[in-house]
């Protein structure tokens, strides 16, 4: 059975840094590197531009976030093998039905929202460990 190893990403810095740890131990493993970016409620809007419309919804937007990230670690990470999607729901929900879907052996979080208060009234590395299939590595993604 292959080793899968699942991040979540957003238009952020901290995720950026979370999904190259994530690609760093992937690579070390011998894993593949799944993507994925978490979207609320699915919304969709029709836009019109001259005769043309073009439907944006929040499920390709997601898919779009995911997709720039596999490419910038595309760059990296040539022999990586990767794949990345949209995923609907709040990142932690996300993120462990994904692990529990693909059978992954480590989900990779970044510690983001792990200090302060917030550390108190919950973040999405918390809200993963307690309900995480498999295991969980918190990326150090910023500076105190």
């Amino acid at each position: 059975m292959a080793k899968i190893v699942v991040t979540g990403v957003d238009n952020s810095e901290t995720a950026a840094a979370a999904a190259d740890k994530a690609a760093v131990l992937a690579s070390g493993l011998g894993a593949r590197l799944h993507i994925l970016s978490a979207y609320g409620a699915f919304e969709a809007e029709r836009i019109a531009h001259g005769k043309a419309e073009v439907l944006v919804t929040s499920e390709l937007t997601a898919k779009g976030v995911a997709e720039d990230v596999f490419t910038e670690l595309r760059k990296n990470f040539p022999d990586l093998e990767m794949t990345y999607a949209p995923a609907e729901g709040n990142p932690a929900d996300a993120l462990v039905k994904a692990a529990a879907e693909l059978g992954a052996d480590v989900i990779v979080v970044g510690n983001k929202r792990v200090q302060g208060l917030t550390r108190i009234l919950g973040s999405i590395a918390r809200d993963v460990a307690a309900h995480a299939p498999c295991d969980v590595y918190i990326a150090h993604t910023h500076q105190r």
